[in-house]
């Protein structure tokens, strides 16, 4: 029989949560190498993850790298397609003898060929991995002369991998990957704050630097120079879900997103909850932006910039100007690409 005493003792032991742990998955290293394991590789400035139907991560590195490199289910990077120096070539030849020009991010269509956005070339191109071969896609390139201010700054595919959504610092457009046809969703051509209500088309943006879908219909813009989450409905409206102000800072977490600030936010991803994650870049934060209370929060990184604190909680792990989130499709895991420590980190739930 248990004592009374026994009860009470066992009530009185503190109960330990299983916390989150941040961990290295890519980067970091000492080895500029490839075919090595991935945590002993230097990366090259790493602004973008993502993930094939194998479960296999892709990586995309900015001007720094100008490469895409696949990091295989064993742990090894390899590098398939981009050479370090930058430039517009390589159509129709072998992927890792073309060049880009500064990528900022990339998605992987359902056959599993990948999606480079060559921002600074003003288009997309496609690497089809088992021929490996590079092409541009048809259907949208930037004006000719304003590749640069205009390109492709983010690529994101619905979830049925049929459209492409692209962000280019002035509109947002969808193009449909069956007729190769693009159409504004979002932005005039003018810069400026939108009013809640507008038709999206109709409104003026201050620089809409990434786009994703839910799966209700709802297409989210991040904007770096307006420190601001907008999100247009379906019915086409737009409205302001993160920092009304538009303020820069990192505060408000736990609280009201309309009246939290951010500061130079660059990437965002869509959870399986429908729930919005941010890479707040230039404040060192991921956050979480959730549509059902309305509410932000914080996820990873501490607000200061630096490298320490992997292998522990991930909000008291330093990171410096993150411009990566993904959700890996199979295990819902977060994968933070940390770009100016020069590697990818993911969250394990414990």
């Amino acid at each position: 029989m248990i004592s009374l005493r026994t009860c009470l003792f066992a009530l009185s032991m503190p109960i330990f949560a299983h916390a989150d742990q941040i961990v290295l998955v890519a980067g970091g290293g000492a080895q500029d190498a490839m075919d090595i394991a991935a945590t002993d590789a230097v990366l090259k400035e790493p602004f973008g993850t993502a993930f094939d139907s194998g479960g296999h991560m892709w990586i995309v590195e900015m001007v720094s790298g100008n490469r895409l490199l696949q990091v295989d289910g064993g742990g090894t990077i390899q590098h398939v397609a981009g050479q370090l120096k930058p430039g517009d070539s390589g159509d129709g030849g072998q992927a890792i003898r073309a060049q880009f020009n500064g990528p900022h991010n990339l998605a992987v269509l359902p056959n599993d060929n990948v999606l480079i956005a060559d921002t600074w070339n003003g288009r997309v191109r496609v690497v089809d991995v088992k021929a490996r071969i590079v092409s541009n896609l048809e259907g949208w390139r930037a004006p000719a002369g304003k590749e640069k201010g205009n390109g492709p700054y983010c690529i994101t595919l619905n979830f049925e991998g049929t459209k492409l959504y692209i962000a280019d610092l002035l509109r947002v457009y969808e193009l449909d990957l069956a007729t190769h046809q693009s159409k504004v969703i979002a932005g005039n051509g003018k810069r400026g704050k939108p009013e809640d209500g507008a038709v999206a088309i109709d409104a003026p943006l201050s620089d809409p630097r990434a786009v994703a879908p839910d799966r209700q219909g709802n297409i989210y813009i991040l904007e770096r120079g307006g420190n601001a989450l907008r999100v247009v409905d379906k019915t086409g409206h737009i409205r302001t879900v993160v920092n009304a102000s538009g303020k820069k800072g990192g505060e408000g977490d736990g609280g009201l997103a309309l009246e939290a600030t951010m500061n130079g936010p660059k990437h965002l991803c869509v959870d399986k909850d429908d729930s919005v994650i941010i890479a707040d870049a230039e404040a060192h934060l991921v956050r979480r932006f959730v549509p059902t209370t309305g509410k932000i929060e914080r996820i990873a990184g501490t607000g200061k910039h630096g490298s320490a604190g992997v292998g522990g909680d991930p909000r008291q792990c330093q990171l410096a100007r993150p411009h990566g989130v993904t959700i890996k499709p199979d295990t819902g895991e977060l994968y933070i690409t940390d770009s100016y420590n020069n590697r990818v980190l993911k969250i394990v739930k414990q």
